[in-house]
């Protein structure tokens, strides 16, 4: 049977810093951690994946990492802490876009690139889908690329685009999505 006759599966894409685990903010800003000994995983979103995955989400990180290009961090680092939070966490997949804005690589959020082509390779319903960020290229992304838009609200000094539910946490988020699910279930 091939890829088209199969049903496509949900999936939730997340963002990485500030979703998963804990940002380094910096001047009202927020930024990645530069190794794994800077790494905290935040509260609930371990619990809240496996709640994911119970009930029958894909879930895949989405991440812009330019300090690659910019020469502020190495591959090798960011890949550490990747398979790092992929292994803990029963992530299916973490798609990297290691470009700088100048690049204009088609994968760099806000283009939909990266969701795209996960939603292509593991067959994912896009209008069953659900992207959590706490930055505007993350909201952005999930609206170019079709997919519903829940931002976990740092009070950041930027600009947001309207998400289509905003959260305050991790745990909040997830218990958005499966709401619908778990009413069908009563």
């Amino acid at each position: 049977m091939g890829v088209d006759n199969e049903i496509k599966q949900k999936a939730v894409f997340l963002d990485r810093d500030g979703v998963i685990n804990k940002a380094i903010i910096v001047g009202s800003k927020p930024f990645p951690p530069s190794s794994i000994t800077e790494l905290e995983i935040l509260e609930g979103v371990e619990s809240g994946i496996e709640k994911l995955k119970i009930a029958g989400f894909k879930v895949f990180v989405v991440t812009n990492q330019p300090d690659v290009a910019r020469g502020k961090t190495s591959i090798a680092s960011i890949l550490e802490i990747n398979e790092y939070l992929q292994n803990k966490l029963r992530i299916d997949e973490i798609y990297c876009c290691f470009h700088d804005g100048p690049d204009d690589c088609s994968c760099r959020k806000p283009k939909p690139g990266m969701i795209l082509d996960l939603a292509s390779r593991w067959n994912i319903n896009l209008s069953e889908s659900f992207l959590i960020g706490d930055r505007w290229r993350d909201i952005l992304s999930a609206k170019n690329a079709g997919v519903s838009s829940i931002l976990i609200d740092y009070n950041y000094d930027e600009h947001y685009e309207t998400p289509d539910f905003t959260s305050t946490n991790f745990e909040h988020a997830i218990n958005y999505i499966l709401k619908p699910l778990n009413s069908q279930s009563k």
